[in-house]
């Protein structure tokens, strides 16, 4: 806890007026949203629209979705600290190893979208394939990933919260997720994916002016040169023990290769377990799945280097100055996991100015993603408890009003188990490098359920539980061993987090071999997954006075339609696997290990250039992102403001509006007109490769 480090450089009232002021603000805003849709484009919020989003979302949306949701708290605050530690190579690691698993996704996302088109949680194709066992199985590791997910953001955000206002950590704790809970509960999925690229948009910026600041313009640092300097300055004063010559400028850092395991190893669970994604892939329209990934991916990488590059290393060069919060002390390791490296950095660079701008991204980063955990965890205990163990024939009303209960009831239970954190003295880095052992041994079951027809139910069942045995096993055996002790300090070392991460990880290729001996080997045909069905929302469209059919979402695919999307599917199917994997090579291997083989240590030259790169790489995550929906969806903005106009000056009634929009191009949708064709029923039968 780092309640009393330093005074805090903003006042209690600026806290209280973020968190809740900027919080009651989206909230508004995003029920203004939902009201214009449903007013002008008929959008009804429907049980699938409310968990889906219609299906319909196209690929900056699903871009700037990811970019968002994968941007916690953490992100910005533990890729600073490890910065901070290791100097250059941390922010790169830290990057490079949770890029990976958003682009190695994106195949996962066009399988579930192929196999399952009809699925709201991943969950549910586990049930569908193997039963019920497999199912509780992977719902219990499901539900844990989406805690641990929603812990390190509120326990993270708290603490960066009390350090630069002094608003009490409890308080904030409390307040943080109130606003997400009124915009998700208002506009589910779809109001999660438009504040989502408010959010990214708003946080881009933030990290562009960070970055001119120190690299540019700052009267204290303002150019790669000086800080170039400081940092040479920085080692000799105090090396990195393991780094090449102690240097803050090399790739060449054995500390630092050993967290980009846990990183890397920590985060395929937090993705490929997390139902948050599985939801973004499955609000993709079928066209726009895969560049929606690799969009968000490539963006997102942008983030955790640039931000950690800037303030990890303006921290180090900043801490002997007197304008360094901590000054004349070095930052202590309990400040640095509990991630105030970059809120201190930020205050030293720009004063109130910097603390505000941290608080703002800081804010974006817990509320966005926590808003993709509330609709995670409400989609697996609506249609994976609820509708699948109590009540089979819920109707569309039921369903949503589930959704809102477990939005509220999940909310409150994560603040409360926050508190108790943070009495244990639980830091954001401790659970970050924990989660691995936790979950990870999930991830290649629930991978090949998708993609390969061999792997039986015991296989699936078992593995993730053995593993997570196997893991703890390691992770507390290598504690103890290193240094006799089970304490918080010993087990968060990264030695036993290692061991436990890479055991969990990799503990199924041993055992799912094993049990495929002992079980024999599966030969899935696929079908039951296309038996999955949607959402009953006719009560909900009878009770609105509209057609189900001309609601976003709510229109039946013809044979024809499903063929075609099929046909779409396998294409990117084949694009995405080359794509993926050419990609994650260049981010884990050929870009950094020939810099950590040579023990090279950056130039002034080198360095001002790798800095160039990260600043080029921002802006072009501002275009793919923060731009490039605007462009995409410019149809719709256009449509949806003429037709305000229209209704607030009487020239046209509102019902003229939304039979004149009802239609046109579908472009809120896939791009396509509703269908005017007779419908014939989908075959689940269906053959799918």
């Amino acid at each position: 806890m780092a309640d009393a480090t330093v005074g805090a450089p903003l006042d209690q009232g600026v806290g209280y007026g973020i968190v809740l002021g900027l919080g009651f603000g989206f909230a508004l805003g995003m029920i203004l949203v939902t009201f214009i849709l449903k007013r002008y484009n008929s959008e009804l919020q429907t049980s699938e629209m409310f968990t889906t989003a219609g299906r319909t979302v196209k690929s900056g949306l699903v871009g700037s979705a990811v970019v968002s949701s994968w941007t916690w708290a953490a992100t910005l605050l533990q890729s600073s600290g490890v910065c901070y530690r290791y100097g250059v190579s941390g922010p790169f690691w830290y990057a490079s190893g949770a890029t990976v698993q958003i682009l190695l996704f994106a195949t996962l996302a066009i399988e579930l979208k192929r196999r399952a088109p009809n699925a709201h949680t991943f969950l549910e194709v586990i049930k569908a394939r193997y039963g019920t066992v497999a199912h509780i199985v992977f719902m219990v590791f499901g539900l844990v990933t989406n805690i641990l997910v929603s812990l390190m953001l509120v326990v993270g955000g708290s603490a960066t919260v009390n350090a630069l206002t002094g608003m009490h950590t409890i308080a904030a704790i409390y307040l943080l997720p109130v606003g997400v809970i009124a915009y998700t509960m208002v506009g589910g999925l779809k109001a999660t994916i438009l504040t989502d690229w408010i959010h990214t948009f708003i946080l881009l910026i933030i990290i562009i002016i960070f970055s001119l600041t120190a690299y540019a313009s700052s009267d204290r640092l303002g150019s790669p040169s000086a800080v170039y300097d400081l940092l040479v300055e920085a080692a000799f004063n105090h090396p990195v023990e393991g780094n090449a010559e102690g240097s803050y400028l090399t790739m060449r850092s054995r500390e630092g290769v050993i967290f980009f395991v846990i990183n890397i190893v920590g985060n395929f669970g937090t993705v490929f377990l997390d139902n948050g994604y599985y939801n973004k892939a499955i609000a993709a329209s079928p066209v726009h799945a895969l560049p929606g990934y690799i969009l968000g991916g490539l963006s997102w990488f942008a983030i955790p280097w640039l931000t950690a590059t800037t303030m990890g290393l303006s921290a180090l060069a900043l801490e002997d100055t007197p304008a360094f919060p901590t000054y004349p002390n070095r930052m202590s390791e309990a400040d640095v996991s509990a991630g105030l490296v970059l809120p201190y950095a930020a205050v030293a660079l720009l004063g109130k100015g910097g603390a505000v701008a941290t608080l703002l991204i800081i804010f974006m980063a817990v509320t966005s993603a926590t808003s993709s955990e509330l609709i995670a965890v409400s989609s697996i205990f609506t249609y994976d408890l609820y509708r699948t163990y109590f009540k089979p024939d819920a109707s569309g009303r039921r369903l949503i009003y589930m959704s809102h209960v477990i939005v509220v009831a999940y909310a409150l239970f994560i603040s409360t188990f926050s508190v108790g954190l943070y009495y244990a003295g639980i830091s954001m880095g401790y659970l970050y490098l924990m989660m691995g052992c936790i979950i990870s041994s999930a991830v290649i079951p629930a991978t090949l359920t998708l993609v390969w027809k061999g792997q039986n139910k015991w296989a699936a069942s078992l593995s993730p539980i053995f593993g997570l045995a196997f893991a703890l096993i390691a992770w507390l055996v290598t504690a103890r061993k290193e240094c006799n002790s089970l304490d918080v300090a010993c087990t968060g070392s990264n030695n036993p987090m290692l061991a436990g991460n890479v055991t969990a990880l990799l503990s199924p290729l041993v055992l799912i071999p094993i049990f495929t001996l002992i079980f024999g080997m599966d030969n899935y045909d696929w079908k039951s997954m296309m038996t999955i069905r949607r959402g009953d929302d006719h009560d909900l469209a009878a009770t609105a006075g509209v057609d189900l059919e001309t609601t976003l979402g709510g229109h039946a695919e013809t044979a024809n339609e499903f063929a075609e999307e099929q046909s779409k599917l396998m294409r990117a199917s084949k694009i995405s696997k080359w794509t993926t994997v050419g990609l994650t090579l260049a981010f884990l291997i050929l870009w950094p290990f020939p810099m950590y083989g040579s023990s090279y240590v950056f130039s002034k030259p080198f360095f001002t250039g790798w800095v160039t790169v990260g600043i080029i790489w921002i802006f072009c995550s501002l275009g793919a992102v923060g731009l490039f929906p605007i462009f995409e969806g410019r149809v719709t903005l256009a449509r949806t403001f003429r037709a305000i106009i229209l209704d607030l000056t009487g020239k046209r009634h509102v019902k003229a509006i939304r039979a004149e929009n009802e239609g046109i191009d579908g472009e809120g949708a896939s791009g396509a007109a509703t269908p005017t064709a007779t419908k014939e029923p989908v075959k689940t039968e269906t053959k799918v490769e």
